[in-house]
């Protein structure tokens, strides 16, 4: 019985290691899928930046 609770035991620390690992991953995609926006949105701005000097300076 006691040996049985054990298992149990180990099997929900795994369980729970391995829900966090997932937790971490997702949090990694969220950073990297916000980085990339980010990047677009700066690459936008100046691109936008470059079209407004040159509609200005002609």
């Amino acid at each position: 019985m006691l040996l049985l609770l054990l298992l149990l035991l180990l099997l929900l620390l795994f369980l729970l290691q391995l829900l966090l690992l997932l937790l971490l991953l997702l949090l990694l995609l969220l950073l990297l899928l916000l980085l990339l926006l980010l990047q677009m949105l700066l690459l936008l701005l100046l691109l936008l930046l470059l079209l407004l000097d040159a509609a200005i300076f002609t």
